[in-house]
């Protein structure tokens, strides 16, 4: 067994000398630790900041979960790893492509890498679209194992690395609209660490509770004393445990209650007239009662005759829009595939989302509750912390006024760095952190990193609809004149 390491995306990592525990808290704004250190129903986590380390880093925009969690793992950004959402345009077919399949994406991950070498790692997703991809590569013969708690029931040795995943933790298998369904994921990595002993271990959460309730609302607070519990058991067991987020949320809700959303099909359609332009919204995935398929960040794909740039005009000037680029400065400014990416980019402010046309968004999941969602730039802030110090390289860093990493859009590589997230103060990609705590002693290692079968291609009607339109296509244009858009 090679235990030199790893070189990936320009990038070398050390082979870990004790297990590595990466949890990605989906949708885990640092409002919610801040409320909960206040509260004081985070004693572990208060503890890790306290005696390890503490900051609130930039995730990659848009700030949704397939792209972060890529970012995340293979320690690159989006124009490297390619996933930049849930859909792009495939300009050749018309088609709107679903970006969860692993042949989209462009890197192997961090646990891939290393499982080639002969590492055990222990991949585990709530939601089996980012199984496939976090397991692309992956070397399941010498004990490695990728599964996701949404197919807990339905794991087999030669797919997953595990027989009877959900055995593991002796709980039933969790709803997707639940709690559960992150603490199952959290319950089977303990269950796995404590017997299997992998070097490395991710953890990938599900963001329901955040897009439901708002720090300091007694769901939200159960929730974090429970994932605050697990943390508490992953450091007793000798791990390095890092936590991080996907992306933050926001409230993006009228003071009635009712969800505040530009239509942006609607208002393109009532300009330029129908079939004009397709609005494509990225969030959209199987699973969209929580969200509506709402949220920061849109692409307009221009077809026709239609400029970009009097696309550009008029969405500058409606209410609640934070920026509009053009696709040449977004790739740009956010480290974006080009040829994945929209001709016009639209992200919205804080307290406002954006949905394509108004009669394909089915928003009846949303009633009782304030629309939470993301996707835009004030959603990509998250938390960085470590239960154990920095090493002095890396408290440096953090102390500098931006901890920017080298990466491969540099041309340079990093130090030689441990496996685990692309955060700053110790990620492969250029990031920033900010209100950084806890102790900067060095420390001779950081680590960082009848129900039916689960198919991807399976929707409830509505929000298939939605998806076979692009993830909020127009009910016109090219979708409905050609009859495209198929997932």
């Amino acid at each position: 067994m090679d235990r030199a390491g790893i070189e990936l995306n320009g990038v070398r990592y050390r082979w870990p000398p004790r297990p590595v525990v990466v949890v990605c808290i989906d949708g885990g704004d640092p409002a919610y630790f801040d409320q909960g250190v206040r509260d004081g129903i985070v004693p572990n986590v208060a503890r890790f900041i306290k005696t390890g380390f503490g900051a609130v880093a930039d995730g990659d925009v848009p700030s949704f979960t397939c792209p972060n969690n890529m970012s995340i793992t293979t320690g690159s950004p989006q124009s490297v790893h390619g996933i930049s959402g849930n859909f792009y345009l495939d300009r050749d077919s018309g088609e709107a492509v679903v970006m969860t399949g692993p042949e989209l994406l462009r890197s192997r991950t961090i646990m891939a890498e290393f499982s080639r070498r002969g590492a055990r790692v222990v991949s585990i997703a709530a939601k089996d679209k980012l199984r496939r991809q976090l397991g692309k590569d992956m070397d399941l013969s010498g004990g490695s194992v990728n599964f996701s708690a949404e197919c807990a029931d339905q794991c087999t040795l030669p797919e997953t690395g595990i027989e009877n995943a959900l055995a593991l933790t002796g709980m039933p298998l969790p709803h997707m609209y639940s709690p559960e369904l992150s603490l199952f994921v959290l319950e089977a990595g303990i269950k796995l660490l404590a017997e299997r002993r992998p070097d490395i271990l991710y953890l990938s959460l599900t963001d329901y509770i955040q897009h439901k309730y708002a720090p300091g609302e007694d769901e939200a607070n159960r929730y974090y004393r429970n994932l605050d519990a697990t943390f508490g058991r992953l450091d007793a067991l000798g791990a390095v445990v890092a936590l991080t987020a996907d992306h933050g949320m926001n409230d993006k809700s009228n003071a009635d209650g009712s969800p505040r959303v530009i239509w942006l099909q609607d208002v393109l359609d009532a300009r330029f007239g129908e079939g004009a332009g397709t609005v494509i919204c990225p969030i959209t995935d199987r699973f969209v009662a929580h969200h509506g398929a709402l949220g920061g960040f849109v692409r307009v794909y221009c077809l026709g005759r239609l400029d970009p740039e009097d696309v550009m005009r008029v969405t500058r000037s409606l209410p609640g829009v934070e920026a509009v680029y053009d696709k040449l400065t977004a790739a740009r400014r956010f480290d974006l595939p080009l040829d994945r990416e929209g001709d016009v980019v639209v992200i919205s402010q804080a307290d406002t989302c954006i949905g394509a046309s108004e009669a394909d968004h089915d928003l009846s999941g949303l009633k009782g509750h304030r629309l939470r969602s993301h996707g835009g730039v004030s959603e990509r802030k998250v938390p960085f912390i470590l239960n154990r110090p920095l090493r002095a390289e890396y408290a440096a860093r953090a102390a500098a006024p931006s901890a920017r990493c080298p990466s491969s859009s540099t041309g340079r590589s990093a130090p030689s760095t441990p496996p685990g997230p692309r955060r700053a103060p110790c990620g492969a990609t250029s990031s920033s952190t900010s209100r950084s705590t806890g102790s900067t002693r060095p420390d001779r290692y950081l680590g960082c990193v009848t129900r039916p079968r689960c198919d991807e291609n399976r929707h409830p009607s509505r929000h298939g609809r939605l998806l076979r339109r692009g993830g909020g296509a127009a009910r016109s244009g090219a979708a409905r004149a050609a009859g495209r858009h198929r997932r």
